[in-house]
């Protein structure tokens, strides 16, 4: 079986992926690579931060591998958090307070209309191979549901009355933006690999 390098050392992420692959190819980590520190993502896009991460680690390591970076954008906030979803309230990762904030920034606004977006970028034989995937949808008025992580539980994707966070990993694969960028890359590796 293939195996790729995933450049993240988020195990939601991580899990994410290997429930799309469904066995099909070897995912590791990180930090089963035994590479514990984060990556920058220094950039002003999702594109340049994802390539940053599976740049640095093909030069270190030589292996095929890919990276992701995922944003937020909701339409009457011109875009925003977008690139700096993670990090929206100051400390980055702290799931609670980015989604306070965002709730905060759109206080009384009718237009709820938002999208996940995902860049994927693949580096094999060090040259790279890019991915989207989108997920329209809009922000509710509270959280709601407790599975997921970051902005699942405001989020609710067009087409469903749910938010991810109360959908399981099967229900929230139907509609995942992640979900979107992986089936690229997959239906990619197949035509390498597999003929």
């Amino acid at each position: 079986m293939h195996t790729l390098i995933f450049a993240t050392h988020n195990e939601h992420k991580a899990d994410e992926v290997r429930s799309v692959l469904e066995g099909q190819f070897h995912i590791s980590t990180l930090s089963e690579e035994g590479i514990m520190e984060e990556i920058p993502e220094p950039h002003d896009s999702l594109e340049e931060n994802a390539r940053e991460k599976s740049s640095v680690i093909w030069q270190r390591t030589g292996k095929d591998c890919f990276s992701e970076d995922t944003g937020l954008e909701v339409e009457v906030l011109n875009g925003a958090p977008g690139v700096r979803s993670a990090r929206y309230a100051g400390t980055h990762g702290d799931a609670v307070a980015n989604m306070n904030k965002l709730l905060e920034a759109m206080e009384g606004q009718e237009n709820r209309n938002a999208r996940f977006r995902t860049v994927i970028s693949l580096m094999m034989n060090g040259k790279e191979h890019r991915f989207e995937g989108i997920c329209p949808g809009r922000i509710t008025l509270q959280p709601t549901g407790h599975a997921g992580f970051g902005y699942d539980p405001v989020f609710i994707p067009e087409g469903s009355i749910k938010t991810f966070a109360e959908m399981d990993k099967r229900e929230k694969n139907l509609y995942s933006h992640r979900r979107k960028a992986m089936d690229g890359l997959i239906h990619f590796l197949k035509n390498i690999w597999q003929g």
